[in-house]
């Protein structure tokens, strides 16, 4: 029976959940507004059919955004702080590291200076390089302060948390500046002392996850996620309303076809993961990873047509995303590389299968993401509903009983974060796998 395929081609379902989301404003880990998606998902998945609907509160580390400033010279440059950030002011040298690359963090002197590196990195170096190791190379090298100048013109500062596990609250401030506002102070301040100033509250706040299941009763599931929060200074809608819109639509669509399914889904959005995979982290430390048979994570679907799925090694994952692009004659992109940073990580390193899926792209970074320009508007709701189409039928696949992905060894996954350059960056960040 296909006539489900059509229902989901005309379905609203997941585009009004969207613009519901999006409208709510501010989505920040711990915010009452998280607090709201939350709720409205919750409520959306009982609506879709989906049993046992609920929330899982836990405790997060509370920031909130006050001013931010850089005075250069006799100006003022526009910045916003990066979230955990600590709220503090310094006076250095501005040192200009260009993209922040680990061997540029040793060839300078940084003891005492205010480092600024891009958000990219260089089409020639073999990985990317995520904002929190640059930061931690710039701690570790003895610097003051942090700017992160976006390599994506428009006068866009970016956000984005630093911060550990262990200590939630960085330890020097740090603050995302505009590729030209970068552009300015590279050429008219490198060298010279500047003063950078972060405002923000620092408080004990509660996050939660949502919760909610489909199809028969077994131990064993499936498990389909997304996450509910985004940065406060944007309506998040690519980053991450779209995956749980994409959420909401799969389990209308699997509610219809619920007697399709021989293994129990249950579909997990989860709070906090822009301030450190906190939500995915406290699931994966409570439940009994096992039972999980596979893992389907969304987070940055619909930006583009084309799936990408990173595979993480898992075999099967890939061959059942081939398995379902030949079926509708439709491109989906596999990755089979580690991809550590969305809210599969906490249970893939620890060996279980999981897929992060979004779409293709050939830009370096995040685009129009951690932005103000993370919009509705540069959405489209046939997209959603085409891949929604494709990722339902794949979560139907990981379902039956001869479906089997086997588990892999934590020591197995830490083995191709050394192979595939990753390790170094990770200890940098805190993020080594504690039990590869």
């Amino acid at each position: 029976m296909t006539n489900w395929i059509g229902d989901v081609f005309r379905s609203d379902v997941g585009w009004d959940h969207l613009e519901e989301l999006v409208d709510i404003g501010n989505r920040m880990a711990g915010s009452d507004g998280e607090r709201e998606a939350a709720e409205l998902t919750r409520d959306a998945l009982e609506s879709a059919g989906a049993r046992n609907a609920r929330l899982d509160s836990f405790d997060v580390q509370g920031w909130t955004r006050g001013g931010s400033s850089i005075a250069a010279g006799d100006t003022t440059q526009e910045c916003i702080a990066l979230p955990r950030s600590p709220s503090e002011r310094v006076a250095a040298p501005l040192v200009d590291l260009g993209y922040g690359l680990p061997a540029e963090f040793e060839e300078r002197d940084l003891e005492g200076a205010i480092v600024m590196v891009r958000s990219d990195i260089p089409a020639h170096h073999g990985r990317y390089i995520h904002r929190r190791e640059k930061y931690y190379r710039a701690v570790e090298n003895g610097a003051v302060g942090f700017v992160y100048r976006n390599h994506v013109e428009g006068c866009l500062p970016p956000t984005g948390s630093v911060g550990t596990d262990e200590q939630p609250i960085g330890e020097i401030p740090a603050v995302g500046v505009s590729s030209e506002v970068g552009a300015r102070l590279a050429r008219r301040f490198d060298g010279d002392e500047i003063e950078l100033a972060v405002d923000a509250a620092i408080h004990a706040a509660r996050s939660q996850n949502v919760h909610a299941e489909l199809g028969p009763d077994t131990d064993e599931r499936v498990l389909v996620t997304s996450h509910v929060d985004a940065h406060d200074i944007a309506e998040g809608a690519s980053d991450n309303g779209a995956g749980t819109a994409m959420l909401v639509e799969i389990a209308t669509a699997l509610a219809d076809r619920e007697a399709a399914l021989e293994t129990r889904v249950e579909f997990v959005a989860y709070g906090a993961e822009e301030v450190g995979l906190v939500g995915s982290s406290h699931h994966a430390e409570s439940t009994d990873r096992e039972t999980i048979a596979a893992i389907v994570n969304n987070d940055g679907v619909v930006s583009d047509r084309t799936l990408s799925l990173t595979t993480h090694g898992f075999d099967e994952l890939e061959a059942a995303a081939n398995d379902v692009a030949e079926r509708y004659d439709h491109p989906i992109e596999t990755i089979p590389k580690l991809g550590p940073h969305s809210d599969h990580w906490p249970f893939v390193r620890r060996g279980v299968p999981g897929y992060h899926v979004k779409s293709t792209s050939d830009d370096v970074g995040r685009g129009w993401g951690h932005t103000f320009a993370d919009t509705l508007e540069k959405l489209e709701p046939r997209t959603l509903r085409e891949q929604a189409i494709l990722l339902t039928d794949l979560v139907v696949t990981l379902t039956r009983e001869d479906a089997t992905v086997e588990h892999r060894d934590p020591e197995g996954i830490a083995a191709d974060l050394e192979e595939q350059g990753l390790a170094e960056g990770m200890r940098v960040t805190g993020d080594w796998p504690d039990d590869a």
